[in-house]
């Protein structure tokens, strides 16, 4: 298979069980939109870890064809959750941080588990999903939970909208997604969570604030609303923090979708408050949509 740039899905691979639910869930995603599968199992060569000790020809070639064999069993994964999707695979012998964010400058979507196997890179649990997820040219889904396999899934998918022009990037992506689903989106917009002297607050119109806040949500939907006029939305306007309600929102969602920064964010450096959040803790599968003009 010859990778197509702009339409390939790519999913992370390193013999967990994380990984092979990001492939499962990939899979379905690539039979929806009847596009290829790469599978990718970029692991590094582990011969610091063994001090003086030099790894000899043989024992890289055990540990590529360990590498291979995971993938070949995600392959298998893959082609049972969607059967006749076009599935690619590869080995990498190299650090899966600056690799997948490489594969995500072409791809469609990068697709990576919550928790891998840790062990031979060293890294913490989860660093990876959120490295990726941080510095992705694409949207990148870190499945997390356990999510539906079924193409017909009734749940709705969830995005986040801070009321900034920021918020467009996971807008275009959670409308799209709702759409190919045909399932209802919900979109969280939060405000008020800022400590407020409760002396000025008691001078504030907390109800003309909030009508002012569904009007902020309402601008941002319109566009998308008359370009996906077969998606129902639900609006949640809440005075809390925002991962909190995104939280509570994803406990009955197929999928949450969110910016990779928020209010205040800097734009190519770090992951927002609201999205790192989101990685660690929702029971469903997470998009980080990077807004349009981020650099990596």
């Amino acid at each position: 298979m010859a990778y197509q740039t702009g339409r390939t899905i790519v999913v992370g691979v390193d013999g967990s069980d994380s990984a092979l639910a990001a492939v499962r869930w990939a899979a379905t995603e690539a039979a929806r939109w009847r596009v290829p599968l790469w599978l990718v199992n970029a692991c590094p060569w582990p011969e610091h870890h063994f001090g003086q000790v030099t790894l000899g020809l043989d024992a890289r070639t055990v540990f590529v064809r360990l590498a291979r064999e995971q993938l070949e069993t995600a392959a298998s994964v893959a082609t049972e959750a969607a059967p006749g999707i076009e599935v690619a695979k590869q080995v990498i012998v190299s650090y899966p941080i600056p690799v997948l964010v490489a594969e995500s400058k072409r791809a469609r979507l990068v697709v990576i588990g919550d928790r891998g196997l840790g062990g031979v890179t060293g890294l913490l649990v989860g660093s990876v999903a959120v490295g990726v997820a941080a510095r992705g040219a694409c949207p990148v889904v870190v499945v997390r939970g356990e999510p539906p396999v079924a193409l017909d899934s009734p749940l709705p998918v969830v995005v986040g909208v801070d009321g900034t022009e920021r918020s467009e990037a996971a807008l275009a992506f959670a409308f799209e997604a709702a759409s190919a689903r045909a399932v209802p989106l919900v979109a969280v917009h939060t405000w008020g969570q800022e400590r407020i002297d409760p002396i000025f607050g008691a001078l504030l119109d907390w109800d003309a604030i909030e009508d002012w806040q569904r009007q902020v949500l309402a601008e941002r939907l319109a566009g998308w609303a008359e370009k996906y006029p077969d998606v129902t939305v639900r609006r949640v306007v809440s005075r809390d923090a925002p991962a909190h309600r995104l939280l509570a929102e994803a406990e009955h969602a197929q999928l949450v979708v969110v910016g990779s920064h928020g209010r205040g964010g800097l734009a190519g450096l770090v992951l927002g408050s609201v999205s790192h959040s989101l990685l660690h803790h929702a029971p469903c599968p997470v998009a980080v949509v990077r807004p349009d003009g981020d650099q990596v």
